[in-house]
């Protein structure tokens, strides 16, 4: 029902109307194409790049040891399987990364222009939002946690082959394994992440000439994504750890916490094994992302 003042009806809040970007209309559009568009390509490029690193993070997670036995065991099972399970993290990050730019856009900018709400709140919640959204694609992660376990090298050929086996084995449920750890790493650092850097991009001072500006762009994901990585490294470890079987009963955080814990000798700095490697990986995947990221922003817009 309109609200009524001084006898006048007021309508309700409506879409800012100018032109933009996203579109030829006067409206602009609740998400912007173009947005998801350059998500999708800047992961892209990411995953290609990191993907090798991935794998040894991954061991040292998993079984716990050092750097060089995570080497040592993906040398010794050769090229052949160095990519192998990269089609789930790429279809998983494309999509990923698209919705997480593309969805943040959209409901930012409805908060902040239409609602008035403040810009970091905006912020905040389009983030949480964004995460929340991705959690839908957690069955690539579930797939891709599998195929990189030597564990399960037999049993599972590729991607389709795991799908369709844990689906008639254990049905649709066991895709969504882990998903609780995933939600609470997902939103808030979705939130963190935009809220730095688009601190970091109002702060900076812009460079004068355009490798000055790519190599900052650059330095700035990096950074942001390294320190959030790491500060969400712990729920990382435990959502391999609970993904990393098949059937079962499905237990909780807490519970698969203490096991964590009991298996890497009760001592908190074992639970951080690979964290090191996991910066290093998150310093240069985020620098490539963000900075992939500008650079199509460019060509799109």
């Amino acid at each position: 029902m309109a609200m009524i003042r001084s006898g006048k009806e007021l309508d309700p809040p409506r879409p800012p109307s100018r032109k933009n970007a996203c579109g030829a209309s006067q409206t602009v559009p609740l998400f912007c194409w173009r947005e998801f568009a350059c998500g999708w390509g800047a992961a892209f490029v990411n995953i290609a790049v990191t993907y090798p690193i991935y794998k040894m993070i991954f061991r040292q997670m998993l079984h716990g040891v050092q750097l060089n036995q995570a080497f040592g065991q993906l040398r010794s099972e050769g090229i052949t399987f160095l990519y192998r399970g990269i089609f789930p993290p790429l279809a998983q990050k494309t999509i990923s990364l698209s919705l997480m730019f593309g969805v943040y856009d959209g409901t930012r900018r409805p908060l902040v222009e239409t609602w008035g709400v403040n810009q970091y709140t905006a912020k905040i919640v389009a983030g949480m939002t964004a995460g929340t959204v991705e959690a839908v694609l957690m069955p690539f992660e579930r797939i891709q946690t599998l195929l990189a376990d030597a564990t399960y090298h037999q049993k599972y050929r590729n991607t389709p082959h795991a799908f369709r086996l844990i689906f008639i084995e254990y049905g649709f449920r066991e895709l969504y394994r882990g998903l609780i750890p995933v939600l609470w790493r997902n939103g808030p650092s979705n939130a963190m992440f935009f809220v730095l850097r688009e601190e970091a991009d109002e702060r900076l001072t812009k460079r004068a000439t355009i490798a000055g500006q790519r190599t900052q762009e650059f330095i700035a994901g990096a950074f942001i994504g390294a320190f959030i990585s790491s500060v969400f490294y712990p729920l990382n470890v435990l959502k391999v750890m609970m993904q990393s079987r098949c059937g079962g009963p499905h237990d909780s955080m807490w519970v698969a916490m203490q096991q964590i814990y009991r298996e890497r000798d009760c001592k908190l700095r074992n639970v951080y094994k690979g964290v090191s490697m996991n910066c290093t990986r998150a310093f240069f995947s985020w620098g490539i992302m963000n900075s992939a990221y500008e650079q199509l922003k460019k060509v799109f817009y």
